[in-house]
């Protein structure tokens, strides 16, 4: 489990670059959606000690459906409807959340009682929100515009992904 008993860890610059780097190469030789999304999932997760949990949701009609994730545990919130939760305000939306304090917005849906801060970034596609990519921190304010910049990077390299255009 990683120690959040201290203030969020400083990331250098350097470290965003690599891990969009890596990212982008590994995403060249994933053989499908999934493995693309467990792709994404893992290398976040493992790179940044900032991200708690990270998932991936995609959009089902009506409903977020969690696709791919890394962490200490599955969430119980593997559905989501578009329009609950961050997650689905983000959905719904088609706009990143950042949410530096969750016990500050009551529309908060809790995967774990350890998380403090959340950055939802939406996927889209030709005709709307594909997914997302959600991640939970268990530090306050974890998240700053070069994770922003990041994760809608990344969000842009999946929806070629989902589209099928990669």
């Amino acid at each position: 489990m990683k120690d959040s008993s201290k203030s969020r860890p400083e990331v250098e610059p350097r470290q965003y670059d690599r891990a969009l780097r890596e990212i982008r190469a590994a995403l060249q030789t994933s053989a499908n959606e999934i493995e693309a999304h467990e792709i994404v999932c893992g290398l976040l997760y493992e790179r940044f000690d900032h991200y708690s949990w990270v998932g991936i949701y995609v959009v089902e009609d009506v409903e977020l459906i969690l696709s791919a994730y890394s962490g200490p545990e599955e969430t119980e919130h593997t559905r989501i409807a578009v329009g609950e939760g961050i997650c689905g305000l983000a959905a719904a939306s088609g706009t990143t959340e950042v949410v530096p304090d969750v016990s500050q917005r009551p529309e908060f849906i809790a995967c774990f009682p350890s998380t403090r801060s959340e950055i939802v970034v939406p996927i889209h596609g030709p005709n709307g929100v594909l997914g997302e990519i959600d991640i939970d921190s268990d530090w306050l304010d974890a998240f700053d515009d070069r994770d922003r910049e990041l994760l809608e990077t990344i969000a842009e390299e999946l929806s070629g992904v989902m589209s099928g255009g990669a």
